[in-house]
């Protein structure tokens, strides 16, 4: 009968000793939490959001988000399943051949593919403006505040 399974560490596995570099725990941990891992009770840089809530710029920002996110997203789903409700209840025009065997409804199908590369790009170019309306938002925040 073979003797119980024990489990030797390997030379140089810093998985037993706490606080290794590989621990996640953050017990016997020497140095601050990097930025990503605090909470909101540790974290010292937090925003005043009821500040930036007040901003008229961030209103902005938002409502130029929404102007295009939403249109954006609503006409996507539409074309999205366009495809299976023209195929359920237009079969006949979906099957008309457009090139030899190639019918419509295979090119709507492909189609889809270059539509939401082409909604994608249009997200990118548009999110560069928000980025930049929220580096100007960011700016002003840092700027220090008149006293009243």
């Amino acid at each position: 009968m073979p003797g119980k399974f024990e489990m030797e560490p390997e030379p140089g596995d810093l998985t037993p000793v706490v606080g290794a570099a590989t621990d996640v725990s953050p017990l016997g941990r020497d140095l601050p939490k990097p930025a990503h891992e605090l909470t909101a009770d540790e974290d010292k840089d937090v925003a005043d959001w009821d500040r930036v809530a007040a901003m008229t710029e961030f209103r902005k920002l938002l409502a130029r988000k929404r102007k295009f996110i939403i249109p954006a997203t609503v006409f996507f789903i539409a074309y999205y399943f366009a495809l299976p409700v023209l195929v359920g209840y237009a079969p006949g025009l979906m099957d008309r051949n457009v090139f030899g065997v190639i019918n419509l409804a295979y090119l709507f199908a492909l189609s889809q593919f270059f539509m939401a590369c082409f909604i994608a790009a249009l997200y990118v170019r548009v999110a560069m403006k928000w980025d930049v309306m929220a580096h100007a938002i960011i700016a002003r925040l840092r700027e220090p505040r008149a006293e009243r």
